[in-house]
């Protein structure tokens, strides 16, 4: 069969084999399929779905596009990873590595960058001083072998399919399509050699979904196809109403995020790493059930030996402590501008999408792929729903880059909170 043929197939709902399916990921792969082609591939996918066998088959061929890290089984130290879809404040990673470490896990942890009010892992990183997200693609595993994790961005050898799909999904409008969602997420994950996995699947005003019931579409299909693809897979949802912890901003939540590893810090952000943790303690049979695992989780936190891992994971990959201690005690880098309630009442809702809007707006994340960040700009000290607050109370701390530019986002942010 042709590959024009193949197309046609597909255009009029029929199924694919897995060797048609591997035949067009290697076309993608290899740069010999013309752009024109996988667009039409992916509007069909997009208007006539995939079956399980197709998307089975889809995101294993894009996961063996590239190198798949290969780890020593060692049942006493699995491999395993955590996923979010993304969402406002989420810098839940930030924590949770050395969290997983600490408790013996290995965590090889390829990150992404931020687009739109979705903030990246690695932009976060990259706001600590000399830290370094690159890694070859021959020392992640000899490096997590000896650290216990690694918090790196992914590699040119890494399924290369998936970069140039995922290039073509942005200007084909074929985004939302779950099974290329699942594909694209699952191939990704799947090529770090994880023995189990966690989905952190957002719904609400800022995640990629909006509705809950979409939401669990897509966690029931990449949890079956994951387990399917020999990893255990476990997803649950969470909402994306409202940001995750006190602060949005790249600097911003990385000290927020050590705040969380000093057993400081917001209830939400650390109830999220525990859960992440905990599910993962159960899903590799360390612990029977998710009292049990949210236990060993909350006693590893508070023992303090994750916060040395995260010093420890620092200095292995390249940043300059000093520079960095020095950064966490000094005053944020950027204007700041309290904003202040204009009502008493108790907070009825926070909007995380206009959260996000501004942070992004401010410079803090990327309105194009190509945009420069201001890693130090943000939003801190946010409140949250069922919190009163009296007239004149700070909402929030603003940060900009200069005074005219917090002034041009004050009231916008002010619009997130409702007070009743």
């Amino acid at each position: 069969m042709s590959f024009l043929q193949l197309l046609e197939a597909k255009r009029d709902g029929a199924a694919l084999s897995e060797d048609q399916i591997r035949s067009f990921v290697k076309g993608v792969s290899t740069d010999t399929l013309p752009e024109y082609q996988i667009a039409a591939f992916l509007m069909a996918v997009y208007f006539k779905g995939l079956n399980e066998a197709e998307t089975r088959a889809l995101t294993l061929s894009m996961r063996d596009s590239g190198i798949v890290l290969q780890f020593q089984p060692d049942p006493a130290r699995p491999v395993v990873d955590k996923h979010s879809t993304g969402g406002v404040g989420d810098k839940v990673s930030l924590p949770l590595a050395p969290l997983l470490a600490a408790l013996g896990f290995r965590v090889p942890m390829i990150s992404g960058r931020g687009l739109g009010i979705t903030g990246g892992t690695l932009d976060k990183l990259d706001s600590i001083p000399g830290f370094s997200t690159s890694l070859p693609v021959n020392e992640i595993v000899d490096f997590v072998e000896r650290i216990g994790c690694a918090m790196i961005r992914q590699t040119e050898e890494m399924v290369p399919a998936d970069k140039r799909l995922y290039a073509m999904r942005d200007v084909t409008a074929t985004v939302p399509s779950i099974n290329l969602i699942t594909a694209s997420i699952l191939s990704k994950k799947l090529s770090e050699g994880l023995d189990a996995l966690v989905l952190d699947v957002k719904y609400g005003e800022a995640a990629f979904m909006k509705t809950r019931e979409d939401a669990q579409k897509l966690a029931d299909g990449m949890a079956k196809l994951g387990n399917a693809c020999g990893v255990k897979v476990e997803a649950f949802l969470n909402d994306m109403d409202t940001p995750l912890g006190r602060t949005a901003g790249n600097w911003l939540e990385v000290v927020e995020s050590v705040e969380c590893l000093e057993n400081r810090g917001p209830d939400d952000l650390r109830d999220l790493v525990l859960q992440c943790a905990g599910r993962l303690l159960v899903l590799t049979g360390r612990e029977p059930d998710l009292d049990a695992g949210l236990a060993k989780a909350k006693a590893c936190l508070e023992s303090g030996a994750p916060r040395t891992k995260w010093i420890e994971l620092l200095e292995a990959q390249g940043a300059d402590l000093k520079a960095y201690e020095e950064k966490l005690k000094s005053p944020i880098q950027a204007f700041a501008l309290p904003l202040t309630a204009t009502k008493s009442g108790t907070i009825s809702s926070c909007n995380a999408r206009i959260i996000g809007e501004v942070v992004r707006d401010l410079g803090g994340g990327r309105a194009l792929k190509d945009s420069v960040l201001d890693l130090n700009v943000g939003i801190a000290e946010i409140k949250k729903p069922g919190e009163r607050v009296e007239q004149g109370e700070k909402l929030c701390v603003l940060y900009a880059r200069n005074e005219s530019e917090a002034a041009a986002n004050a009231e916008r942010t002010r619009s997130a909170w409702s007070i009743m």
